[in-house]
C-alpha cells in the first residue's frame, strides 16, 4: 500500500512549485515590455504617477527615483496598482525624452522589429497564435488526459485522491494562457493605426504602430501623446486598457 501522507505532502508540495512557475511567468505582455524603463502612470481619475516599472502577475509598481513627502507626512518609495485595480487604468505611457542611452537604442531596435514585420516573424506570430486559439478546448482535452490516468494503477489512485490540487494546476494552466486571438487587430500589427481613447467624457485619437495587443490591454509605439490638454504632446509609447481604447483605423 502506498503512504498516503507521503504521497500527499509530495503532491502538495509539487503543484505548489508548478503554480509559482506558472504565475511567475503569466505577467502581461503588453506591460511587460515597458518594465523596467521609466514610465508615467495616468489614471482615469487624472492622477499621474512617475517612477521605474516592476510587472508581476498581480499587479504593478512603479518606483520613485527618490523619496518624497505626502500631504500626510509620509515618505513614500513607490506607488503599487494591483491587478483588480486596472480598471482605474487610463494608460501606462513611456516618454522617449526619458528613456536612457541604453533604452533608446533597445527601443530603436524594436521598433525596427515591430515595423512592418519581415515574414519569419510574421510566421512565428501565426504559430504562437495557433496555440492561443485552442484554449478553449484544452481543459477539456487535460480533462480528458487525467481522466483516463485515474483509470491506470497506481497512478489512478493517487491522482483521484489528490483531486484538489490537481484541479488547481488545471486552473492555474489555463489560465495562464492568454486568449487574446483577435482577427482585426492581427493582420495590422506592425503598421500604423489610429487608437481611439475614451478620456472622461471626450474622445481622443493617436497614431501610432500597433505592436501588440492580449485580453486586456493594447500597445502601441511612436505616439504624440499628453496626459493634458494645456500641455505640449511628446513622442511616447502606449499601452492602453481595451476598455478605454480601441483600434479603429488603419493609418497608412
Amino acid at each position: 500500500m502506498p503512504d498516503t501522507f507521503a504521497i500527499t505532502v509530495f503532491v502538495l508540495i509539487l503543484s505548489t512549485a508548478v503554480i509559482a512557475f506558472i504565475r511567475k511567468r503569466s505577467r502581461d505582455k503588453c506591460l511587460k515590455d515597458f518594465s523596467h524603463d521609466m514610465v508615467t502612470l495616468e489614471e482615469t481619475s487624472g492622477k499621474i504617477i512617475w517612477g521605474k516599472l516592476s510587472v508581476e502577475n498581480t499587479g504593478l509598481e512603479l518606483i520613485y527615483p527618490t523619496r518624497h513627502r505626502d500631504k500626510e507626512g509620509h515618505d513614500e518609495a513607490s506607488y503599487i496598482l494591483y491587478k483588480s485595480e486596472y480598471a482605474s487604468m487610463q494608460a501606462l505611457i513611456r516618454y522617449h525624452d526619458e528613456l536612457s542611452e541604453d533604452g533608446k537604442k533597445e527601443r530603436e531596435k524594436d521598433l525596427k522589429r515591430t515595423y512592418r514585420p519581415s515574414s519569419l516573424r510574421r510566421f512565428k506570430r501565426r504559430i504562437q497564435n495557433v496555440f492561443k486559439t485552442v484554449k478553449d478546448s484544452l481543459m477539456e482535452v487535460v480533462n480528458v488526459f487525467i481522466t483516463q490516468a485515474k483509470k491506470a494503477t497506481p497512478a489512478g489512485t493517487i491522482l483521484t485522491s489528490q483531486d484538489r490540487h490537481v484541479s488547481k494546476i488545471k486552473q492555474e494552466l489555463v489560465g495562464s494562457m492568454e486568449t487574446s486571438y483577435e482577427p482585426l487587430l492581427e493582420k495590422y500589427i506592425g503598421r500604423k493605426v489610429v487608437l481611439e481613447m475614451i478620456k472622461g467624457d471626450k474622445m481622443f485619437e493617436y497614431l501610432g504602430v500597433l505592436k501588440d495587443y492580449t485580453a486586456e490591454f493594447i500597445e502601441i509605439i511612436g505616439a504624440d501623446y499628453r496626459t493634458k490638454e494645456d500641455q505640449k504632446f511628446r513622442k511616447a509609447d502606449l499601452v492602453v486598457p481595451r476598455r478605454y481604447g480601441v483600434i479603429r483605423h488603419l493609418g497608412e
